[in-house]
């Protein structure tokens, strides 16, 4: 699916985000929030959440083709949020439907929380709830399921700071030791891979290009500027942004071998939004390409698009 619109909005203190449209053109808008935080996005979303919609991506502060790339400064949660509002205002958009995975569903409670008239309703995959139990987890408590890759992800910090992994890898990428940033970045990096499709084989062992190494480590050092600080949110403000979203539809998807981002994560957020529609998908880790939760997304986006809201979605019996 080819872009019918992109382009650049200067949103202050130096950053430029890049957007571009596509999809239905005379459709209900939706904007896609993607992960990380620091990921940025890729063709693969353009389909996101289905056939119907005006899909509106953009690349957050810092990330992707937004300038300046890995950039820290004046990039917090409540930059973004103020950035997706100045995006719709941007492109005479009245109301949209927001749609995030993972660190994407976690904006998307603060910004719907706080631009509540301006949301349609929200799809929330992968629920990160930006507390330090859900970063331990990943760094740390995720190890009991795959101690072997666990033990590569490990072994570069020095023992005495392996009780407390996340703290040292946040203080590797922003070192100024390179060697040690592009070890622990490929660590980083080949650690989530592994959370993230369990059971299939390691990605091909090789050397990146300078240009990769370097977009690599810009990447991972936002995210650790973000996850040092719960991202500027935490579980408790993260809940309460979602009871203040109460009446608005929202979908709540997981995969129920995600590994990355717990399940029971997608349950609290679920008890805290009365109303909300929950969906347990089967077969799906954290991916939202992996097959069962692409369908899922897909139907939970025909559903909204079909009824305007998620009452009878899932099909069969919702949690």
């Amino acid at each position: 699916m080819e872009p019918i619109d992109r382009g650049w909005l200067d949103v202050g203190d130096g950053h430029r985000i890049h957007y571009e449209q596509c999809g239905a053109a005379d459709g209900p808008a939706a904007v896609f929030l993607h992960g990380g935080p620091g990921s940025g996005c890729s063709p693969r979303h353009r389909g996101l959440p289905g056939p119907g919609w005006r899909v509106v991506l953009f690349d957050q502060r810092g990330c992707g083709r937004s300038t300046p790339h890995g950039e820290c400064r004046s990039n917090t949660t409540a930059d973004l949020v103020a950035d997706i509002e100045r995006l719709r205002t941007h492109l005479g958009i009245d109301r949209w439907l927001v749609f995030g995975g993972s660190w994407g569903a976690s904006l998307a409670l603060a910004y719907c929380a706080q631009h509540r008239d301006a949301c349609l309703g929200a799809i929330l995959r992968g629920i990160f709830l930006t507390g330090a139990g859900d970063i331990d987890w990943f760094f740390n408590g995720a190890g009991q399921l795959l101690p072997e890759h666990w033990a590569t992800l490990a072994a570069i910090a020095p023992p005495d700071r392996r009780t407390a992994l996340a703290a040292w890898y946040f203080d590797a990428v922003a070192g100024e030791d390179e060697e040690v940033r592009i070890d622990a970045v490929r660590r980083w990096m080949d650690w989530e891979e592994a959370l993230s499709r369990p059971g299939s084989p390691p990605p091909p062992a090789g050397t990146a290009s300078r240009e990769a190494a370097s977009a690599r480590i810009a990447k991972y050092r936002l995210q650790a500027h973000y996850l040092r600080r719960e991202c500027f949110m935490g579980e408790s403000r993260a809940l309460d942004f979602a009871r203040g979203m109460q009446g608005l539809p929202t979908a709540i998807l997981h995969g129920r071998l995600d590994l990355v981002c717990r399940p029971s994560n997608a349950w609290i957020l679920h008890r805290a939004l009365p109303g909300s529609r929950l969906q347990f998908v089967d077969g799906a880790g954290h991916s939202p390409f992996d097959t069962p939760m692409a369908q899922a997304l897909a139907a939970a986006g025909r559903h909204f698009l079909a009824h305007g809201s998620f009452a009878g979605w899932p099909a069969g019996p919702a949690a």
